[in-house]
């Protein structure tokens, strides 16, 4: 599956980047338990498109900044999230919402 965005309330969220115009690799090293490796947006990317996990980058809609991640494992619909210090409303909402996108695709043929 190509990666899709989802709106969650007072929140977006988008597949991670890193690229020229947009680089999560900084916001990535700053959440709880900070994923390690400069290959880690590369990997997710694939694990999008190989449907072995479905990851996001939480972001505040004005400024684009990322305050979380959630990720989806669509073959057990396990769902995990970190944040920022002080952004765990936006990972909670966002956990909501791919709660939500997994019952969808999951009914879908």
């Amino acid at each position: 599956m190509d990666p899709v965005e989802i709106n969650a309330g007072n929140w977006y969220l988008r597949a991670l980047r890193a690229d020229e115009r947009m680089d999560d690799r900084y916001a990535l090293a700053r959440l709880t338990e900070p994923e390690h490796g400069p290959d880690y947006v590369a990997r997710a990317d694939a694990d999008w498109r190989s449907d072995v996990r479905y990851s996001w980058a939480v972001c505040e809609p004005t400024t684009g900044e990322m305050l979380a991640e959630v990720a989806l494992i669509p073959s057990s619909g396990v769902v995990s999230t970190r944040a920022r210090p002080g952004h765990d409303d936006a990972a909670r909402a966002a956990e909501a919402a791919v709660r939500r996108f997994a019952a969808v695709i999951e009914g879908a043929p």
